[in-house]
């Protein structure tokens, strides 16, 4: 008997702290960890992070523009290798993440601030991505972009 009350004590002891442990860490929705991964994909563009970006494209991700071409996943990433433009700010917001199974969808706004010409440039773009989930982790197989015109 006491042999059982040493297992209950051991179990319960081991509940106790995989309880504690996980009020410690928040659980991360998807639609947080898609909204991280659009905020990090951003700051990963302009700092010519091409792994960060890599990691996140699927292999046969395709990208339509703002001004109607298309690329595919190593013209992105070229695109993010040779980026040599001054930003002075970009703000990504408005996000929108809905979730169907394996895949998801991200509406958000992107807003930049940098010099043109010498004068200060404002440029709004609207964002639609989608996302699947492969090998335990989200991949973006699709982006189009439109610019926001005033």
């Amino acid at each position: 008997m006491a042999w059982r009350e040493s297992l209950f004590s051991v179990l319960a002891a081991a509940c106790a702290v995989t309880a504690s442990a996980s009020q410690d860490r928040p659980v991360r929705s998807d639609q947080q960890i898609l909204i991280e991964l659009e905020q990090g994909w951003n700051a990963a563009f302009y700092r010519k992070d091409v792994r960060f970006i890599e990691d996140i494209l699927a292999e046969e991700f395709i990208a339509t523009y703002d001004d109607g071409s298309r690329g595919d996943k190593a013209k992105e990433l070229k695109l993010a290798a040779e980026f040599n433009q001054q930003v002075d700010s970009s703000t990504l917001d408005d996000f929108t993440v809905k979730v169907y199974g394996d895949t998801a969808v991200v509406w958000f706004s992107l807003h930049l601030v940098g010099p043109s010409q010498g004068r200060r440039l404002e440029v709004n773009y609207r964002y639609v991505d989608v996302f699947v989930w492969r090998a335990g982790r989200w991949q973006c197989v699709a982006t189009q972009s439109t610019k926001v015109t005033a």
